[in-house]
């Protein structure tokens, strides 16, 4: 096993919402401004936060998530990042809620899945993120805690957030440096700096195209401005040799023979995506396309597959329902028997209506916005044979959702949840739910996927494009 010496720096915080996505995103466009190529990481299985991370590396930013993909493969997945397509100079990890916020799970311990714990696994050095607004002395006591909790976590140093004056600045680093910790940074108040938010968070980069460019443009400069990059990047290439082989999707799965076209939905209503599920999908042999459900308005010639993803599809519903061509071109593929995956916004674009407004029509099931967010970690079991599972297959998910599906599960559910509820969908050769899943946790699914797709039944129309 080769010891890879990659630079890694994980940013955490003491809890949600002190800033640790601007001040990620912002260092990570203020070191690529520099010339350096950063690798970009988030902890948990948030899709919109490596999206703004991405933007500002010029390279996918990646999930770093044990529940979703086993501990054993943080590493590997880590390096896969930080290593293709060429090695980076640096990585650079946010982190998720509070520095020891884990999985709320009774199948794991406290903890797993928590910053602090992907942080181990890495051997990297940790900033904490300290949102200082309504305190002064008080932020050596609070920092003194985090940094001597847990001794297997090293704290490297403290950025400071929404700084409210040069007075307010001399008081926080005073105390600290009484306390012995290292001030890498302090970030003034910067109303600018706020990115929207919706009902499952902010909104994705994806959606926001230019005025998301200036945001993460603007961040670089503040960080820049700010943050002692000289530093942070001392701390990171203090990170030992990572001791790793790196996740390689060719040797999860076995290619077919032929090399079906499978589309993937993107565009602004199906940003939700794990990077990896598509590279296994091409390792399994596929041609993978992308078609834009608000614009394209037919499938690619030769789709033998279909997978749609996450999104918001309830906030472009009207522009997807008049997409008629699209919709029924989704639907002839189903209804000829060509494998379909999809999860959460996919499983609301299959379905009847959403919010009253035609869908594909491919599942009888109606959804809607909801009153409450659905959102954590679930285990499940297949409970039908599918394109996707045979029955029997356990797999580790997370739902995030605030709409509901009526019924919530047809005659063939896809999955049965540990409570024993059954959800979603699978009809013929179409398998949809809430269910997010990042495949390199079970990279059968791809190649069970794959293969169907080269051995379903097409059309001639499909056969001629072949």
């Amino acid at each position: 096993m080769t010891a890879h010496r990659v630079p890694r720096v994980v940013l955490a915080a003491p809890s949600s919402n002190a800033g640790k996505t601007s001040i990620s995103t912002g260092l990570i466009a203020a070191l690529t401004a520099r010339g350096l190529t950063v690798s970009p990481h988030k902890v948990g299985p948030d899709y919109i936060d490596p999206g703004y991370h991405g933007l500002a590396a010029g390279r996918p930013g990646r999930n770093l998530d044990p529940w979703l993909v086993g501990e054993e493969r943080i590493a590997p997945l880590f390096l896969r990042g930080a290593l293709h397509p060429s090695p980076a100079d640096v990585a650079v990890v946010e982190g998720v809620m509070g520095l020891f916020d884990g999985a709320a799970h009774p199948a794991v311990p406290p903890g797993f899945g928590s910053t602090a714990h992907v942080a181990r696994l890495l051997q990297a050095p940790v900033v904490l993120v300290v949102d200082a607004a309504s305190q002064a002395h008080s932020v050596a006591a609070l920092v003194h805690g985090f940094a001597t909790f847990d001794p297997a976590v090293r704290l490297g140093g403290v950025v400071l957030n929404r700084v409210g004056s040069d007075r307010h600045e001399s008081i926080l680093r005073e105390a600290l440096g009484a306390a012995g910790v290292t001030v890498l940074g302090a970030v003034r108040r910067d109303d600018r700096l706020s990115t929207p938010s919706r009902h499952l968070g902010l909104v994705p980069a994806a959606e926001r195209a230019a005025e998301a460019l200036a945001t993460v443009r603007r961040l670089g400069e503040v960080v820049a401005g700010a943050v002692d990059l000289a530093a942070v990047l001392a701390l990171a290439r203090s990170a030992p040799p990572l001791a790793a082989v790196p996740w390689d999707p060719a040797a999860e799965v076995a290619p077919v023979a032929t090399r079906p076209r499978i589309a993937v939905a993107g565009g602004p209503a199906f940003t939700f995506g794990y990077a990896e599920n598509a590279e296994l999908l091409e390792a399994a042999g596929a041609e993978v396309v992308t078609v834009d459900p608000l614009r394209d308005e037919a499938l690619p010639p030769g789709t033998a597959g279909l997978v749609v993803g996450g999104g918001f599809p309830e906030v472009h519903a009207a522009e997807l329902s008049a997409n008629e061509g699209l919709r029924a071109d989704v639907a002839a593929l189903a209804g000829r028997g060509a494998p379909v995956a999809a999860e959460c916004a996919g499983l609301l674009y299959l379905g009847r209506e959403l919010d009253g407004v035609p869908m594909c029509g491919v599942l009888d099931v109606a959804t809607a916005m909801a009153p409450r967010l659905t959102l954590g970690y679930r285990d499940a079991v297949a409970v039908t044979d599918s394109v996707l599972a045979p029955a029997g297959t356990r797999v580790r998910g997370h739902e995030f959702h605030r709409t509901a599906a009526v019924p919530a599960a047809g005659p063939t559910p896809a999955w049965q949840w540990s409570t024993g509820a059954a959800e979603g969908f699978v009809r013929g050769a179409v398998h949809a739910s809430y269910l997010h899943l990042n495949w390199a946790g079970s990279p059968q699914l791809a190649g069970r996927l794959v293969t169907a797709c080269a051995t379903a039944p097409r059309s001639e129309n499909a056969r001629a494009h072949r």
